[in-house]
């Protein structure tokens, strides 16, 4: 039984727990109205940042565009010497919500958001970094010489024609976007299969995991069409077509010499490679039938013509595939690719750690 002093003592300790709660409560609706008022203030872009854009994506702003460091090292130099450009822009401006960039002039153009690029001017130049409407300038100073007025030095900006190599032909060399989205464009018309070929076309069941899975080695069209870069790289004897993924290469003769007799079937192919003007022509055979092309099997009598033509953007592609076994007749597709963006010199490197088969991790499926 409890006693009239007791039944006091916990009433008074029940209220002043609940005294504190309320305090606490108190406190909380105080700090709570406080960050009410701060965010709308915090939300205001700092001296020097561009204002956020509209909400993207559940209504979040998007955050503001910043140009973080534009510098030249030196800043000083003699005549004939270079200087290195080093920028960084944070949430660069895009027009798709990908790839955002910025702009360098005179003489650079559009770079990466984060990067250096050497340059050599030939007089005292300011060299101008755009983010959207955010803009930062840098001046490299040649001693002895009259500063470049803007306008000469975008009238002295080099032409748009195409890059060449010493012997005059077009030089291919570059890293360029995958050919699915932001690196290239164009298409082709589905081919017609021969009577009795419909055992060819690829049907991919609820347990595949798919073309790309096992990181096994990809012909033209399916390895321009990846979501990863790849790399052209030419002289006066080979271009070496590296592809970043799956790590696989093509080192192309441009002498003109015909193919080995009759090779070795291989995953690749045999490509020899000659000019038709300023197009390069690659002519593949001996390909084994491990692959695929564009949704379909293949047999050993594949044989590809690829048409590579140099323009100031990047390369137009044409392919044409023929397989008597497996098409009614050769066919064709085009694709654009667009160079990445400088200053990077090479793709990435990509390792397969784990090329086995994914399918038992789905489990069983009735």
């Amino acid at each position: 039984m409890v006693g009239p002093a007791l039944r006091l003592a916990n009433a008074r300790s029940g209220q002043a727990i609940q005294l504190a709660a309320m305090k606490k409560m108190t406190a909380a609706r105080v700090v709570l109205l406080g960050l009410c008022a701060v965010i709308p203030a915090a939300a205001q872009a700092p001296q020097g940042q561009a204002p956020p854009a509209p909400g993207r994506g559940r209504g979040a702003p998007a955050p503001a565009t910043r140009i973080v460091t534009f510098d030249a090292q030196p800043a000083t130099i003699k005549p004939g010497e270079s200087a290195l450009l080093v920028w960084h822009i944070e949430n660069p401006p895009s027009a798709t919500g990908f790839s955002g960039f910025g702009t360098i002039e005179p003489a650079v153009g559009r770079v990466a958001p984060r990067g250096s690029m050497r340059v050599t001017p030939a007089a005292t130049t300011t060299y101008t970094l755009s983010a959207g409407a955010l803009t930062k300038t840098v001046t490299v100073t040649v001693p002895g010489t009259i500063p470049v007025a803007a306008a000469s030095a975008a009238a002295a900006r080099p032409s748009t024609g195409i890059q060449r190599t010493p012997d005059g032909k077009p030089d291919f060399s570059g890293i360029y976007g995958w050919a699915n989205l932001f690196g290239a464009r164009g298409g082709g018309a589905a081919p017609a299969l021969k009577p009795g070929a419909e055992k060819y076309r690829v049907t991919r069941g609820p347990l595949d995991t798919g073309a790309t899975s096992d990181c096994l080695p990809l012909i033209p069209p399916n390895s321009f069409g990846v979501p990863y870069e790849f790399q052209f790289i030419q002289n006066k004897s080979y271009l070496v077509i590296l592809h970043e993924y799956p790590n696989t290469f093509r080192i192309i003769p441009l002498d003109g010499e015909p193919h080995q007799a009759d090779p070795d079937p291989s995953w690749l192919g045999d490509s020899v490679g000659h000019w038709a003007g300023d197009t390069l022509v690659i002519d593949t055979i001996g390909y084994n039938d491990k692959t695929e092309v564009s949704g379909y099997r293949h047999s050993e009598a594949l044989h590809t013509v690829e048409r590579l033509t140099r323009v100031p953007e990047g390369v137009e592609y044409e392919l044409t595939i023929d397989d008597p076994n497996v098409f009614a007749a050769p066919w064709k597709m085009n694709r654009s690719f667009r160079f990445v963006e400088a200053p990077q010199k090479r793709i990435f490197e990509f390792i397969c750690e784990n090329n086995r088969d994914y399918r038992p991790l789905f489990g069983d499926k009735k």
